[in-house]
């Protein structure tokens, strides 16, 4: 082989940034990290845990309890304008309310 035609081998690995745990590989690029990993992924653990990645899933929730709050209240002006008019008698309309 000829020196310096081919890239460093490197064999420190991957790191786990959730739960620390560490994978010793060899790769071509130093200090790989992943977010998540199979040790405490949710579907690998059975857990029913979210990951929060930068408050996505906040986020998330704010824009479902605001849509959810405006489908209310498009649901109740739909329905106050759906209701009939109270009927009113024609006695009490000619006579007032002693009749």
């Amino acid at each position: 082989m000829k020196d310096g035609l081919h890239p460093k081998y490197h064999t420190e690995g991957i790191v786990c940034t959730t739960c620390g745990t560490n994978w010793k590989i060899g790769s071509t690029r130093p200090n790989m990290r992943v977010e998540i990993c199979s040790n405490c992924h949710p579907f690998y653990t059975g857990e029913q845990r979210i990951v929060d990645t930068a408050g996505q899933v906040d986020r998330f929730m704010r824009r479902l309890s605001a849509a959810q709050d405006r489908q209310a209240t498009i649901e109740k002006q739909r329905s106050a304008r759906n209701e009939p008019a109270p009927k009113k008698s024609l006695l009490k309309e000619l006579y007032g309310e002693e009749a």
